[in-house]
């Protein structure tokens, strides 16, 4: 499972469209499409009906949550990651002045 596929199950369970999440993700059809059926096939069943609408199948809505959750930890990672760096580039804090300690 890679995280691009996670990003396109999420946006086509909100969408509920395949064009439409495609270009919410930035991908095209065919490219959304191809990595659902691949997420479909790594987890043994069909994630979403597609006709007469979309809509996510029973499978879909039991790892929606997961798949969710992996998604919100992934932001995460990268904000973390960030205040990181941000704190990595910021220009060091001069440090007080030592003072000599007599006996």
């Amino acid at each position: 499972m890679q995280m691009h596929q996670i990003r396109y199950f999420l946006a086509l369970s909100t969408e509920r469209n395949f064009t439409r999440a495609a270009k919410r993700c930035g991908v095209s059809q065919p490219s959304l499409t191809n990595a659902i059926i691949a997420l479909e096939q790594e987890l043994g069943g069909a994630l979403f009906q597609r006709k007469p609408i979309v809509a996510l199948t029973m499978l879909g809505h039991a790892i929606h949550p997961y798949l969710d959750r992996i998604a919100e930890n992934a932001q995460h990672a990268r904000e973390a990651a960030q205040a990181m760096a941000d704190v990595r580039t910021s220009p060091p804090m001069p440090l007080p002045p030592v003072r000599p300690s007599y006996p």
